[in-house]
């Protein structure tokens, strides 16, 4: 009689973080978004529908270095963000509630989160420094992480060395439309946009000696809320984000 694999209860929360240098505290986390992808209960996975809910803050910098070059990329004014941007302690506590509703799957089942990224490594530095920072503790645990890059890398059974957006398959891709700068919503929309492509490399490469599993419909869109009032511009949620040349 062989073991039983036991099997934990995943929720994959895809996470695009914009900041405004390399490296968090020297330098500031300017917005991120947040989206769920879907949920994974050892029987395959199961993409979310249109409209999944979904989270985006546009932070106040919490230092006063920044390189212009990379702040440019998500399209945010320095000055409107000192003004009008949210606290950072305030909005990674709503972000850590956001989580655990989330975490609470379909059919009223608890879920594990981890945060997805592509690629993982830029966007799980500032977060998690910012959730322990100024909250003191993170939902995803301290290596709740999973990067798209390494695991197309996997399942795909190609070289780490080299892979790029442009070299994969165009049908593992998310087909969002990209709204240039300035004004976008980057963090947002990244978010959005992983999601979809969350199920590429995930859900639709087969894996040897495995099966290929396929999920259900790919979200167009998914709503991010706005800290009403901050006076910082809100944007659509359908605009993407391309990941900073510095990176």
């Amino acid at each position: 009689m062989g073991n039983k694999r036991r099997v934990t209860p995943t929720v994959y929360v895809s996470v695009d973080v914009e900041a405004d240098g390399p490296i968090p505290g020297p330098y500031s986390m300017v917005s991120f978004g947040a989206v769920v992808a879907g949920w994974d209960d050892g029987e395959g996975f199961r993409r979310a529908e249109v409209g999944a809910a979904g989270f985006y803050r546009e932070l106040r910098p919490i230092s006063a270095e920044y390189v212009p070059e990379a702040l440019a990329v998500s399209g945010l004014e320095r000055a409107a963000l000192e003004a009008g941007g949210a606290e950072p302690g305030v909005a990674l506590q709503e972000f850590g509630r956001w989580v655990e509703r989330v975490r609470t799957g379909p059919e009223g089942r608890r879920y594990r989160p981890v945060m997805v990224a592509y690629p993982a490594v830029y966007d799980w530095q500032f977060l998690y420094w910012y959730l322990m920072r100024f909250t003191g503790s993170s939902p995803f645990g301290h290596s709740g992480c999973l990067d798209l890059k390494t695991l197309y890398a996997a399942r795909a059974g190609v070289p780490f060395a080299g892979i790029g957006k442009r070299s994969m398959p165009a049908e593992l891709l998310p087909d969002l439309p990209h709204t240039p700068r300035p004004g976008r919503r980057a963090g947002a929309g990244g978010a959005v946009r992983q999601s979809v492509g969350v199920a590429g490399p995930r859900a639709r490469l087969t894996v040897p000696g495995g099966p290929t599993t396929h999920a259900g419909r790919e979200p167009a869109d998914a709503p991010c809320s706005g800290r009403p009032g901050s006076g910082v511009r809100e944007r659509t949620a359908r605009s993407s984000a391309c990941r900073p040349a510095y990176r």
